[in-house]
């Protein structure tokens, strides 16, 4: 299968993007601008086709509270100087598959997902016109899919939609199902620090041990692209690899019992690390083997 030429941003959730609904926002701008100077929401304007001129639209089907989430990234990137910032609210199967949303994909060089719950997500958009234009678009242009919380989980072939944090590895605490496929081979999880959800990731990828779980924590996201994966934001990316597991229990124990795994592999990613999908090789970039530049 040929790389896709789009590029691929995923946010773990809980974006510090500054609230403009607070009145003091320009008071305590150095605080609620950390987050822009870190970079997500810059980065996804500077990687896009027409940088502040790019068509955004904002992807709010995810959410339950969509015209204030939808309010909040637009005024969050019109903020960043991004021009041509839309909300596209689309409540169900009938408007995803409409000539209107599928025109608006078609215009657009960035979705940005918003957070919300995956399986909404998945259920109203899977298999429609705009879903297909989508993925098209993301193989064949220069195209951004971008998604925090749940639209950065929705992102992958498969993804985890339900599961509690402190029981994931009793034998089927987590719920897997396809996703929008936009990455193979991958499942992602979010909100992955805060909410102690390695364990969740563990038994996702003991299922399949092909599957190289990803683990963003908050204000922290993943730059996709020519199958290379860059860390950007704040936080920390944890990688769990399957591919050199020895042995586990996962067949021999009944449903809701502890799942033993031997040799997992985990990494842990921070801002501009980046991670080779095709030789499952990680570089950190401030490496501390790295050579020191002598003073001339």
């Amino acid at each position: 299968m040929m790389k896709p030429v789009g590029k691929l941003i995923v946010i773990g959730g809980a974006v510090n993007k500054g609230s403009f609904a607070e009145t003091d926002f320009d008071q305590n701008i150095e605080k609620n601008l950390n987050f822009f100077e870190r970079g997500i929401l810059r980065k996804i304007i500077n990687e896009s086709k027409h940088k502040e001129d790019s068509v955004i639209e904002i992807i709010t089907t995810a959410s339950q509270i969509p015209q204030i989430v939808g309010s909040e990234y637009k005024k969050a990137f019109e903020f960043l100087g991004a021009k041509n910032v839309n909300i596209l609210d689309i409540h169900n199967r009938e408007e995803a598959n409409s000539d209107a949303m599928v025109a608006r994909a078609n215009a657009a060089d960035v979705v940005m997902f918003t957070g919300g719950d995956q399986l909404r997500l998945t259920s109203i958009l899977g298999g429609t016109r705009f879903h297909d234009t989508i993925l098209l678009k993301y193989q064949e242009q220069d195209f951004i899919y971008s998604g925090t919380s749940a639209g950065a989980a929705a992102a992958s072939e498969n993804m985890i939609y339900q599961g509690s944090s402190s029981e994931a590895l009793l034998k089927g605490e987590i719920k897997t199902t396809q996703g929008l496929g936009l990455i193979d081979n991958v499942i992602i999880d979010t909100h992955f620090v805060q909410r102690g959800r390695i364990g969740r990731l563990f038994q996702a990828v003991v299922n399949n041990p092909r599957t190289l779980g990803i683990g963003l924590g908050e204000d922290t996201g993943l730059f996709i692209h020519n199958d290379v994966m860059t860390a950007v934001g704040s936080g920390l990316v944890i990688l769990v690899d399957g591919r050199f597991i020895k042995d586990t229990n996962l067949t021999n124990i009944n449903l809701g019992e502890p799942i033993s795994i031997d040799n997992l592999t985990v990494h842990v990613m921070s801002m501009n690390d980046h991670y080779d999908l095709t030789t499952k090789t990680l570089t950190i970039e401030n490496s501390q083997f790295n050579p020191i530049p002598q003073d001339r």
